[in-house]
Formats: C-alpha cells, sequence, structure tokens
C-alpha cells in the first residue's frame, strides 16, 4: 500500500521499537505516506537515525528514547510528542523482545525471565494505549495498531512468556476496540509470521530460517514491506470501519498449520 501520495498527511504517529527491524520500516512507511514520527526505544543511537532519515523524507522525526516496560517513560514519550508534535493521531505498539526464550523445564522459569517477557510484550503495549488513551478520546479520533504474533494465535511448545502475551496483545486489542468504537478510535492488531527483519528491501535473503520457507504455503518468508503495507492501511481512513481486528500477515501459514517450531521432518516417499 505505499503509494508515497500523502495519504497521511498532517497525521503525528508514534513508533515504538522504532530503530530497527518491523518498527522502522513502519515509521519510514508512515513517513513516506506524509506521517510526522516520533520514535521511541531504549537505545537512543538507533532510533535517532530513524527520525533522521524521516526528517530526511521532509517530514518532522524526532526520537524520544523509551523503555516501554516503565510507565513513567512511555507517558514522557507521549507528553514529549504532544508538546513537540501538537497532537498525536497513530500509535503503533512494537516494541517486543523474543530473546531469553531458551527452551527449559517449566519449574525453572524465574520471576524475573516471566516479567522481562510479558512486560515487553503485553505491559509495554498497555501503557502505550494508556497513555494516549485521554488525548485520543477527547479529540475523537484515533488509531491505534498493535503487533502480535501468529505464535500469540497457537500453542507453541516452550515458548511461554512470548506466546503468552502476544496472546495477551490480541486480547487488548479486542477490548480497547468495543471500549472506544464510540469514540471513533480505530484499534487493530497485526500478527506477523516469520519476516526477514535484516534488510528493509524487498528482497527475500537468501538461506534465512533455514529451511522455514518450504514449510510456508506462500513459499517464502516475508519482508518488512508485508508488515508496513497492513500498518499504513489501519493507520489510513482506508480503514475507518475497521476495528477489533486481528490481521495475520503470513503467507497462509497458520491458516495452513506451520510445522511445530524446531521440528523440520524429511520423509522419504519413495519406495527403494
Amino acid at each position: 500500500m505505499v503509494s508515497g501520495k500523502g495519504t497521511l498527511e498532517g497525521k503525528i504517529a508514534i513508533v515504538t521499537g522504532g530503530g530497527t527491524g518491523l518498527g522502522k520500516a513502519m515509521a519510514l512507511a508512515l513517513a513516506k505516506e506524509g506521517a510526522d514520527v516520533v520514535v521511541g526505544a531504549r537505545r537512543l543511537e538507533p532510533i535517532e537515525q530513524t527520525a533522521k532519515e524521516v526528517r530526511d523524507m521532509g517530514r518532522r522525526g524526532v526520537a524520544v528514547s523509551t523503555d516501554v516496560t516503565d510507565s513513567k517513560q512511555v507517558n514522557n514519550l507521549v507528553e514529549q510528542t504532544l508538546s513537540q508534535m501538537g497532537g498525536l493521531d497513530i500509535l503503533v505498539n512494537n516494541a517486543g523482545i523474543v530473546r531469553g526464550q531458551q527452551r527449559r523445564e517449566f519449574w525453572d522459569i524465574t520471576d524475573e525471565e516471566w516479567h522481562l517477557g510479558i512486560d515487553t510484550n503485553l505491559t509495554g503495549a498497555f501503557f502505550g494505549c494508556r497513555a494516549a488513551s485521554k488525548h485520543l478520546v477527547e479529540q475523537k479520533s484515533g488509531k491505534v495498531i498493535n503487533i502480535a504474533s501468529g505464535e500469540g494465535l497457537r500453542g507453541v511448545k516452550g515458548n511461554l512468556m512470548y506466546s503468552v502475551a502476544k496472546g495477551g496483545v490480541v486480547q487488548l486489542t479486542r477490548t480497547l476496540a468495543l471500549t472506544w468504537a464510540d469514540v471513533n478510535i480505530q484499534v487493530n492488531c497485526i500478527a506477523p509470521g516469520f519476516i526477514d527483519v535484516s534488510t528493509l528491501q524487498p528482497v527475500v535473503r537468501q538461506g534465512f530460517g533455514g529451511r522455514m520457507a518450504e514449510f510456508n504455503p506462500s513459499g517464502r518468508i516475508g519482508v518488512p514491506y508485508d508488515i508496513s503495507s497492513m500498518c499504513l492501511f489501519l493507520a489510513s481512513s482506508a480503514s475507518d470501519y475497521v476495528t477489533g481486528g486481528v490481521f495475520v500477515v503470513d503467507g497462509a501459514g497458520l491458516a495452513g498449520g506451520y510445522t511445530p517450531t524446531g521440528y523440520a521432518p524429511i520423509i522419504n516417499l519413495e519406495e527403494e
């Protein structure tokens, strides 16, 4: 959907986790369509680079160092957006982590590991929505886009914190969509499948994910453009009657039943 025709001209967006990967792809796509973008993440250098690229497009771009597990920092992110940009129209809750998910016995999972996974992947989205809520409700308009995962819609053996948190993001989306449906705020969720985030170019890098592409009905791994295009649709007026949706972007992997994570059986069907 990236057209460069200014479909988001005059809009102001926040993208968390916008220094790298999908977050950066979505931030730049929003800017290309005319939005001014505030980028938040823990590491300042990557988000400053993203903000610079936004400004290079002729849009306003601001970087605000933000740990989404800290509600005060998330509140500051929204406050800085309102004070420096003069408003807020689009909130993309993208920040998340996968690390620390080594499989182990259930009873060996520590409190710290549990909270790191849940707080970063779920509570951060809650903090973002809460911080922006009063402004969006008072102006009676807004687009909230939460980033979940296909793993939030199916069980994944041993991947507890990530899958549970992303499932919570789906329910947070649905609950807020109902809560704000009568004040013209659309809340939707993107559930990406396997995405090659090593490049922002819409070209599949050979070898990414080993043989994972062979288990996807589309025959390929996704790229950031696949997600940023969906983000643009949900951020634009084209989705004004779309709320509470969970948009799976995975080349039909979930529909077709991915081979369970960590398994890649090879069966010889030829007779010897």
